[in-house]
């Protein structure tokens, strides 16, 4: 199909959804195309990686990795824009995209697999997805495989018997202080959705169909249950909101998730990477998170401290980052 985009992804990919999310809100023409058994030769034209999602464009590009991929169809299509005109909170929701990349991640992925109910209703999606021809034992003996390949990965995250208290009290904040958030406003800059919306809400959204994180959304935060909804197939309903309405409900969210755990935990991580190391250890609001570094997020860090500095004027940005805690972290390292 001529000037159609095709989005290779599955349900169960919270970033396979983000991307989905910001094509059908820019009402970009795509296809959405699950990769399973039945595109694997086709996906394969398009990826690079054997990663989702996966983009072909019209002129037969691929594109990989969701946030430059929405930075890339941006520059393209640039109505209705995700990145609200005042660099303040333009970068605000950046930082929540990233946020919601990285450390949203580790919640989606803990609960998924951390107990047995939503590893067992987790792997069957899972199989029943990458393999829609199986059906009965077939079906059965594929989740299972799924189930023990993917427990076994969650050390990719940080999740382990020692970081679940945190991450789950991580998550649980979270969900209460966008509860509060939500009240006055559709989505997390007001009345459309902005980048950090797409980064956060895609996370969530897969925490709202794994059986423990979503009972935790439905019972107490019915606002953001609504927003992830929401989310699925945004439309503007309003202008971005004006930043100092936005602050009092949104700075506890950079204050005690963003600044307390995020960037401290970030900025380890790539400190971890740049020496060497094979693990490493950070004091995380009085407790010690430790876990194999990654490389990509120290990437992802160095783009965001890129970011913030390439903020022009940053009179009125930086003394909220200082507020919350996030400063320090965004100028480590420049």
């Amino acid at each position: 199909m001529s000037g159609v985009h095709r989005i290779f992804g599955a349900e169960p990919s919270p970033y396979s959804v983000k991307v989905r999310s910001y094509f059908r809100y820019k009402a970009i023409p795509h296809e959405w195309i699950p990769r399973d058994s039945t595109t694997e030769s086709e996906y394969r034209k398009v990826a690079k990686l054997p990663l989702i999602p996966a983009v072909a464009t019209p002129a037969g590009e691929g594109l990989q990795d969701s946030t430059p991929i929405l930075e890339r169809i941006e520059a393209e299509f640039p109505e209705p824009a995700i990145h609200p005109e005042d660099p303040a909170t333009a970068f605000l929701s950046a930082l929540l995209e990233e946020f919601g990349d990285e450390w949203g991640n580790k919640w989606m992925f803990h609960y998924r697999w951390a107990r047995e109910v939503d590893q067992l209703s987790a792997s069957e999606r899972i199989a029943r997805a990458m393999l829609p021809q199986l059906s009965g034992d077939e079906l059965a003996r594929a989740a299972a495989g799924v189930r023990e390949r993917m427990v076994a990965r969650v050390w990719f995250v940080g999740s382990s018997a020692a970081t679940a208290p945190l991450i789950e009290g991580s998550y649980r904040d979270a969900i209460g202080i966008l509860e509060t958030h939500l009240a006055r406003r559709p989505y997390l800059f007001g009345g459309r959705p902005a980048f950090g919306d797409f980064g956060l809400a895609c996370q969530l959204y897969e925490c709202w169909t794994d059986p423990t994180p979503g009972a935790l959304l439905r019972e107490r935060a019915p606002r953001v249950t609504a927003w992830v909804e929401r989310m699925l197939a945004p439309k503007a309903e309003g202008p971005f909101e004006d930043r100092e309405a936005l602050l009092p409900t949104l700075l506890p969210l950079l204050e005690r998730q963003v600044g307390r755990l995020f960037l401290p935990w970030s900025d380890a991580n790539a400190r971890a990477i740049a020496a060497g190391s094979e693990t490493f250890s950070v004091e995380l609001d009085g407790k010690t998170w430790t876990q194999k570094p990654q490389k990509y997020h120290a990437k992802s860090l160095a783009e965001l401290r890129r970011r913030h500095a390439a903020v022009p004027d940053r009179t009125a940005l930086d003394p909220i980052l200082e507020r919350s805690g996030c400063l320090r972290w965004l100028r480590a390292g420049t």
